[in-house]
């Protein structure tokens, strides 16, 4: 196919006038589709309905340890949900805390503590005169805004597909001690679906930050979410917490996890896993702060997936539903943009999103030319810090949540979308 680069001003502008018609076709049609969450379909969402059946009202509702699970008390989580968090991240049982539903709520939390009550003994951030983190971007919108909610000023760090530029992160922290952590999405990373190499798993358990209170919010989202069966399909990740140990930095991780994308988004468990001194600040507050999460939920979690086999069979079916949605859109992309010169995007092996590069400065445009023909996409620019991307070009696409039908519609409006636009910008460049 042709670069659009290389059309001449007349192929453009009959370029153009064919893209027009196509639009007001595809406008005609009063769509009204939704990519702009990584959110797990319905079929995904009833394919775990059995889990309710693990629990009723004969069932012994007694743990592992002997704990009534439907009283008061065990802050840090009964020992079977332990396991099967632990797993997930890789870790041991005694490294982790099982809290709630959501991990963003633990990392919400983290972040608060932080600033009132500082961490392991240090001065609370808000006695600082200034307090930053830094944000590898393309990244996770809802990061950033936990960040800017309080106030801490953003330090954008470039991406790779080996991970954060480590030379900048090294610098940065090695200098400035008022930076006091940075956002990390290890496996298959929101939205670029890429993986932190081995070397930069080392060298982030090998920082050296000027901050002795400084932490790596270590968001292990997408822990065992891969869409392919096989093995050599599959990236991995070097477990954090074991390597800042072999380091000498036990304390600097807060590693994040949740089954939020395994079983249900709005009913899952969340957990923690860090060091033992960090645990026991974390304990200290939440004797405090609660009387103990929900057990219940813990051990139905626990009983209906067993052990980590059974994590991942289910992870496997939800693997077979999503991997056609994102391979259809990835056919379309291949189709009907390689060789345009128009834009770039990731292959991801797991995770929920594909990200997409346009040219410099038509993210935001075409984002909006979407939601004219009825398809909701991310916002442009919510992958960067304040939702600013220098470049005005990452998009993120999302192809979970709709039906495939719905997919494919969606997936040749974008496409559409990006050709108009890009053939607007180079119109433009040639007056």
């Amino acid at each position: 196919m042709k670069a659009y680069q290389e059309l001449s001003k007349e192929e453009l502008l009959s370029l153009k006038a064919q893209l027009e018609k196509d639009f007001e076709d595809a406008k005609g049609k009063g769509l009204k589709l939704d990519m702009s969450r990584g959110k797990p379909s319905v079929a995904q969402l009833d394919m775990g309905m059995d889990i309710f059946d693990v629990l009723n009202s004969k069932s012994d509702l007694t743990s592992l340890e002997g704990i009534d699970v439907r009283n008061y008390g065990v802050l840090d989580g009964i020992l079977e949900a332990k396991n099967m968090m632990a797993d997930i991240m890789g870790v041991t049982a005694d490294h982790v805390i099982v809290y709630g539903n959501a991990s963003l709520n633990v990392m919400f939390d983290a972040v608060s503590s932080a600033m009132t009550h500082g961490v392991m003994g240090n001065t609370p951030w808000c006695k600082l005169d200034k307090v930053k983190f830094l944000c590898p971007a393309p990244g996770y919108d809802r990061h950033f805004s936990i960040t800017q909610h309080f106030g801490i000023e953003m330090i954008t760090v470039p991406m790779t597909p080996q991970g954060p530029d480590m030379d900048m992160v090294e610098k940065l922290v090695s200098e400035d001690e008022s930076i006091k952590g940075i956002w990390c999405v290890p496996k298959y990373s929101n939205p670029q679906g890429y993986t932190y190499s081995d070397e930069t798993v080392k060298r982030f358990a090998s920082l050296k930050p000027a901050a002795k209170d400084f932490r790596i919010f270590w968001d292990n989202a997408y822990a065992v979410h891969h869409l392919y069966d096989e093995e050599e399909r599959q990236d991995k990740v070097l477990e954090i917490l074991s390597e800042c140990e072999k380091a000498g930095n036990p304390d600097m991780v807060y590693e994040f996890a949740s089954t939020s994308k395994i079983s249900f988004s709005g009913a899952g468990v969340a957990a923690i896993a860090t060091s033992k001194g960090n645990l026991e600040c974390i304990k200290k507050a939440l004797a405090i702060q609660t009387i103990g999460h929900d057990k219940i939920n813990q051990l139905r979690h626990a009983r209906y997936f067993k052990n980590f086999d059974g994590v991942n069979a289910h992870m496997r079916k939800h693997a077979a539903l999503m991997r056609p949605k994102f391979e259809a859109v990835l056919e379309v992309l291949d189709r009907e943009l390689s060789g345009t010169g128009i834009g770039e995007w990731t292959r991801p092996n797991g995770g929920y999103f594909i990200s997409f590069e346009s040219m410099e400065n038509c993210a935001k445009a075409i984002v909006a030319k979407c939601k004219e023909a009825g398809v909701t996409l991310t916002g442009a620019g919510a992958t960067y810090p304040y939702g600013k991307d220098p470049g005005d070009s990452n998009i993120r696409i999302a192809p979970t949540y709709p039906t495939p039908d719905e997919l494919a519609m969606a997936t040749d409006i974008f496409v559409l979308c990006v050709k108009m636009i890009s053939v607007e910008k180079l119109l433009g460049q040639l007056g």
